[in-house]
């Protein structure tokens, strides 16, 4: 068994077509009319992840229409996700979709596996982990508020204790087709874990 390595600095290489596309989600993210309309989904979500206190994160979907007619037809998801100051939530990838994640609040480290391509693994421990921080400042590069997540790419939210996190996922399958993978081929979908309550807890 591989132990698990801590890298600190990743910079995912990045094509200009999967550049070209943030671009325009970040445009689309960016618009006042689309902030307004996130905003009021973002305190539901906290308000549901303070409900629960053994609960890592909470999160909601949000409808297509909500980010007008620019989306990439690619798009077919977006969700709002709350992850709890503190909190590391563990391995997990999507075998189904294409993951592309913004910062909209707070900080954290999005951590991928270093091989950077499809890699079974039975337990957390197998994966070397490669850091990438990313940040809400408007300001900041592309790269230090996005990230792009290939099918089948472990990866691992880890949030500082100073504050939550809170980030905009799309994927390319619907809301209640996005499959959550664990190490050992544990599988869930996330709408229904949603409905059921289910969130992840510490």
């Amino acid at each position: 068994m591989t132990e698990r390595t801590e890298l600190t600095e990743f910079d995912p290489i990045m094509t200009d077509k999967e550049r070209a596309l943030l671009q325009q989600l970040d445009k689309v993210v960016q618009a006042e009319e689309v902030r307004s309309q996130i905003l009021p989904i973002v305190t539901r979500v906290r308000e549901d992840l303070a409900r629960k206190p053994d609960a890592l994160m909470t999160w909601e979907p949000i409808g297509l229409e909500t980010f007008g007619e620019n989306l990439p037809p690619a798009i077919q998801s977006g969700w709002i996700f709350v992850l709890r100051a503190g909190a590391d939530t563990g391995a997990e990838r999507h075998p189904n979709s294409h993951q592309r994640m913004m910062t909209f609040a707070g900080t954290g480290d999005m951590k991928i596996d270093a091989k950077g391509t499809p890699n079974e693994v039975e337990t957390e421990s197998e994966i070397a982990w490669r850091s990438h921080i990313l940040a809400s400042d408007p300001g900041a590069a592309l790269e230090r508020r996005w990230i792009s997540i290939p099918k089948n790419i472990w990866h691992r939210p880890v949030i500082p204790k100073d504050g939550d996190w809170i980030v905009v996922w799309f994927h390319t399958v619907s809301a209640t087709e996005l499959i959550e993978e664990r190490p050992g081929a544990k599988q869930m979908l996330y709408e229904s874990e949603r409905k059921a309550g289910n969130q992840p807890a510490s």
